[in-house]
């Protein structure tokens, strides 16, 4: 039995469900989820759907060309199928800090992530050791204002050598090139605080502490080349107040940012996410 995810946005129109729908059932095919959204504003359609093939005849190959050709040629879709039984790999980018790489290990270990984890590439070498304990390869990839054209070069390398889907930065503390970003559009993502731009620099919780803030949170989004202006896909809070220091201010912080980041690589796995003028549309 083959299961496939479908996502497709279009202009809106009329009988798009019924139309893609009923193709699906001359196929032979068995939609098990659909959901859809429509933007008033933009006149713009979404629509996702799983759905299963019974018939050993059915090939996706074939299923792909006659949807094209019978339906998105039709509508002027932009459309994407996956493969359910394929998990997509997933390359983590991190440099000192350990809190999320440690998270998305476990939960990994766990089988709460349907990714794989080809590799880690880091800047720096501290975390190798957290590497080699999940028996995952590590490569530490020097990055710096004089090196970057041989970082950026080496990064893609290894990407390639591990055919390498998405990319999750892991409080990777550097900005990641044009060039990079542009071989993955929409397919890096980023988790950062919440209290940019007002409180930026090295130490936003110290900042956000003397400022007497009520609420900290975490946002994860995908990555553009403004920089933490890309689209958002999961953000989260948690109230603070006079009687919590610094230190609790950056537990939480961390907590959140554990929370959100796997929140984010879970919906990107299972193809939830749906970017378009720098927004995103996030199903169930």
């Amino acid at each position: 039995m083959q299961k496939i995810t479908i996502l497709i946005h279009c202009k809106d129109q009329k009988a798009i469900i019924a139309t893609v729908t009923t193709f699906i059932a001359k196929v032979e095919g068995n939609i098990t989820y659909i959901d859809q959204h429509v933007d008033v504003e933009q006149n713009v359609f979404f629509m996702r759907l799983e759905c299963e093939f019974t018939n050993p005849d059915t090939t996706l190959e074939g299923f792909k060309a006659d949807f094209e050709q019978n339906i998105a040629s039709t509508f002027d879709m932009s459309w994407d199928l996956y493969n359910q039984e394929q998990k997509p790999k997933m390359a983590l980018f991190v440099s000192k800090y350990d809190h999320c790489l440690f998270d998305i290990l476990g939960r990994y270990s766990a089988g709460e992530l349907n990714v794989e984890i080809p590799v880690i590439i880091s800047n720096h070498n501290d975390l190798r050791s957290i590497a080699e304990r999940f028996d995952i390869p590590f490569h530490c990839v020097p990055f710096t204002k004089d090196i970057k054209e041989e970082g950026e070069a080496r990064q893609i390398e290894l990407l390639e050598k591990y055919q390498i889907n998405f990319i999750v930065l892991a409080r990777y503390m550097q900005i990641i090139t044009p060039n990079l970003i542009s071989l993955y559009k929409n397919r890096i993502i980023n988790i950062h605080h919440s209290f940019l731009p007002a409180f930026p620099g090295a130490k936003p919780y110290h900042s956000a502490f003397k400022r007497g803030v009520k609420i900290i949170g975490a946002t994860s989004h995908y990555v553009t080349a403004e920089l933490d202006e890309g689209p958002i896909i999961e953000q989260d809070i948690a109230r603070v107040s006079h009687i919590h220091s610094v230190d609790d201010f950056i537990m939480k912080g961390r907590d959140l940012e554990r929370i959100v980041l796997a929140r984010a690589i879970k919906l990107h796995a299972e193809r939830k996410t749906m970017v378009y003028s720098n927004k995103t549309v996030v199903f169930s």
